[in-house]
């Protein structure tokens, strides 16, 4: 078949499966630009989700250019990051990016993710909830994505036909695994479980970090826990395991939640007694660690894609930038499918995989490389420890974890991050190269266009 033009044409343009922020902000942009956009979402919104609810300077600038500056404001905000560590905290206000603006916010996924949902309904998007994209349908001749088979809350299956499909059901994407999107064993995988207390610092000016957890013996590990204040009577509590080393493999992150509750300072007034429910926890699939994120008429986006920035375990931030990178692409493929072949269809897409790699691949290497690193407990302990003594190197650590380095600055983020790396060959030696090598420049980049 040398066109396309005649598949599809009785469909939408554009099936989307989840509404999370990946999906949200790929069907607002999309549906902004005219395009004929249906959402399938297995939940009912609003619903739970296991986050731990921070939006940073990266989130707030996206849902910013969405048009929900306004309903932001509604919620709880924050001036930066207080670092706790080794008997020492510093407070850390979020430094201006390219951009970017220093206020985050926490909102909860129960009332965030509708918000973005229903904003893109509002710009011509259509939202099915409580129904489930049960398959792909792929077309006999050509092996394109054409549509799904879709599944309602009372079992009733419909084929739903479209002329692309976007991937964006999450870190566990089922559709995603029968379509062949893997995960890349070589990248670091994060584990983390959250819980909510009722405290009365739930409306602290900062969201807290707590860099030095321990297991219920005492040992260090090499994660991160966090306290984020909601501003309604509750703060969101939870625990992050880098799953970077056999020693922490299968660890039970239930032990690790109660570990790092113990350890919390009085202040917060955390307890048995005043926690909500029961925590909940998940996987995290880190740095772009699942592929292939481009098919025959399909492309996966946020955390299907393995989208999760390993330094600090941010999603929703490249949930919401992936699915608008996306939808720039998608738009272009729209615009010329009636005239290009299938071949052609396919190279488009993939300029998406191609954007990715431009504005993350070296970041994410490093911070790869920098998490594995840091699962040895004598590192951790010898960077944070001696990071903690100066506020000024731990204003750039955050910049560099939070992805908020300014182009004119990557000099002085290099430089830390190479001293920080020729700290990791000392305990482990057989680290590949990346800041070490000339050739092999850090980009970090701020996504605001």
């Amino acid at each position: 078949m040398s066109n396309i033009s005649d598949l599809n044409n009785s469909g939408r343009d554009v099936i989307i499966i989840g509404a999370g922020p990946s999906g949200s902000s790929c069907a607002f942009w999309l549906a902004k630009s005219g395009w004929d956009v249906v959402v399938l979402e297995k939940k009912q919104f609003p619903r739970e989700k296991t986050c731990g609810d921070g939006l940073t300077p990266r989130s707030v600038k996206q849902l910013e250019d969405m048009g929900l500056t306004n309903s932001l404001r509604e919620h709880h905000s924050y001036e930066g990051l207080r670092a706790v560590a080794f008997g020492k905290q510093l407070e850390l206000r979020w430094p201006k990016g390219d951009g970017l603006g220093t206020v985050g916010y926490c909102v909860t996924r129960y009332d965030l993710d509708q918000l973005v949902a229903n904003q893109a309904v509002k710009h011509g998007a259509e939202l099915r909830q409580k129904v489930t994209a049960e398959t792909i349908i792929f077309d006999e001749d050509t092996d394109k994505a054409i549509g799904v088979v879709a599944v309602d809350a009372y079992g009733n299956k419909q084929e739903i036909y479209s002329k692309l499909i976007i991937v964006a059901d999450g870190a566990n994407s089922r559709i995603g695994r029968s379509i062949g999107i893997e995960r890349d064993k070589n990248y670091p995988l994060g584990l983390a479980i959250r819980g909510y207390f009722y405290s009365p610092r739930h409306n602290d000016s900062f969201i807290e970090s707590h860099l030095d957890i321990r297991d219920l013996d005492g040992s260090v590990m090499p994660g991160y826990g966090w306290i984020f204040p909601l501003g309604d009577g509750r703060v969101n509590v939870g625990a992050g395991l880098l799953n970077t080393s056999n020693r922490w493999k299968g660890y039970n992150t239930n032990k690790l939640m109660d570990a790092f509750v113990s350890q919390i300072g009085p202040s917060w007034e955390l307890s048995t007694d005043a926690s909500i429910a029961a925590p909940t926890g998940g996987k995290l699939p880190m740095g772009f660690s699942l592929g292939p994120r481009v098919g025959n008429g399909w492309i996966a986006v946020g955390d299907a894609s393995g989208s999760i920035n390993p330094f600090n375990g941010e999603g929703i931030a490249y949930g919401y930038e992936t699915g608008r990178l996306a939808s720039g692409v998608v738009d272009e493929a729209l615009r010329l499918y009636d005239e290009v072949s299938e071949s052609q269809l396919i190279s488009i897409l993939k300029k998406y995989d191609q954007i990715l790699e431009s504005n993350y691949r070296d970041y994410y290497r490093v911070a790869s490389i920098f998490v594995e690193a840091i699962s040895h407990p004598k590192l951790l302990k010898f960077l944070i420890s001696n990071g903690m003594r100066s506020k000024t190197i731990m204003e750039w650590v955050l910049r560099i974890m939070a992805n908020l380095v300014r182009e004119e600055d990557k000099g002085i983020a290099e430089y830390i991050l190479s001293s920080a790396e020729h700290a990791a060959r000392i305990f482990k030696p057989g680290l590949p190269s990346t800041l070490t090598d000339s050739s092999n420049k850090l980009k970090i980049r701020s996504l605001t266009s």
